[in-house]
């Protein structure tokens, strides 16, 4: 269908190298023929198969904005090293020290800069002291040294695309089997280490990370999505639109219209008769906070601040 040389029309090649044929295609709706720019196969990849990688290119229209998305992620802190007693009192120290400076400020200053000088201490503090929190990769048992031999079986193949003779099929064949092998026994010996660490944290009744283990077994490889659909169903991948589609979603959804306007009915309030809560309510409260839970708008989790002390 798109003009190309044989070599990029041929998607399978046999294991002797002297049979090319066509059996990998793009299988697209009718409705869409008209978006497939080109397609073709690409041999410079190594997929380690006989099948060659097959390209698609394929128009589509999204609706973008121009401005620059706005990135709403969350800074998330390594909270677990506040289970290391030397992390703990450097966390400590570090707010110690940064709140000494905060004693001599001024009474009559404005709240709200007071606590914006109290929340950026803290997320200074536990920057420093904690550091963020580093997503696992897709494959960790992958290192260096695989990557390495992924290369050398890459420059192999080339090698044998250029010069399809027997010496160096031979040679392919030894690499591909040795490099697959290789794979094996680091991926066996990775999944060997996480069930042996599965196993310690059910023996010592770490339920949060051998759950956390389980499901990164289960679930595997969680794909993100930040498309939405407007109401007319077209797609939205700018953040602006996207929480503009969200603010009006759910107030349509729990704004009720034609609701009858309810008499003016003069209520009368009394001030309760609550003292201020003394220092020892205030600490109680805070131990009482459940952790491992997401922090508000001001990105503070909860541990930070029962582990602050009494200086927070």
């Amino acid at each position: 269908m798109f003009p190309h040389r044989n070599i990029h029309k041929y998607t399978w090649n046999s294991p002797d190298g002297k049979t090319h044929k066509q059996i990998d295609h793009v299988l697209i709706d009718r409705r869409w023929q008209s978006s497939v720019l080109d397609v073709r196969s690409c041999k410079g990849v190594d997929c380690d198969t006989g099948h060659y990688l097959l390209i698609a290119k394929v128009r589509e229209r999204l609706a973008v904005g121009k401005q620059a998305a706005q990135r709403f992620d969350r800074q998330r802190f390594n909270l677990r090293k506040l289970n290391e007693p030397e992390v703990k009192e450097e966390y400590q120290i570090e707010i110690t020290n940064r709140f000494a400076a905060l004693e001599n400020l001024n009474e009559n200053e404005d709240i709200n800069r007071t606590w914006e000088n109290i929340k950026e201490n803290i997320l200074t503090s536990v920057q420093e002291s904690l550091g963020l929190y580093e997503f696992k990769q897709n494959n960790p048992w992958f290192d260096e040294e695989c990557l390495g031999l992924l290369n050398q079986r890459k420059r192999t193949k080339m090698k044998w695309i250029q010069d399809p003779s027997q010496s160096n099929l031979d040679s392919l064949n030894n690499v591909r089997r040795e490099v697959s092998r290789h794979f094996r026994n680091r991926k066996r010996a990775y999944l060997r280490a996480e069930i042996e660490e599965l196993e310690t944290n059910s023996r010592i009744q770490n339920i949060r990370d051998l759950y956390r283990g389980i499901n990164d077994f289960k679930k595997g490889y969680p794909p993100r999505c930040n498309i939405i659909k407007d109401e007319k169903g077209d797609l939205l991948a700018d953040s602006h639109r996207i929480v503009d589609r969200w603010r009006n979603y759910f107030s349509q959804l729990f704004n009720v219209h034609g609701v009858k306007d309810v008499g003016q009915t003069e209520i009368h309030t009394a001030e309760t008769l609550v003292s201020e809560p003394c220092a020892s309510e205030v600490e109680l409260a805070i131990d009482e906070v459940k952790s491992h839970k997401s922090p508000g708008f001001d990105q503070i989790p909860a541990e930070l601040i029962k582990v602050g002390g009494r200086k927070i």
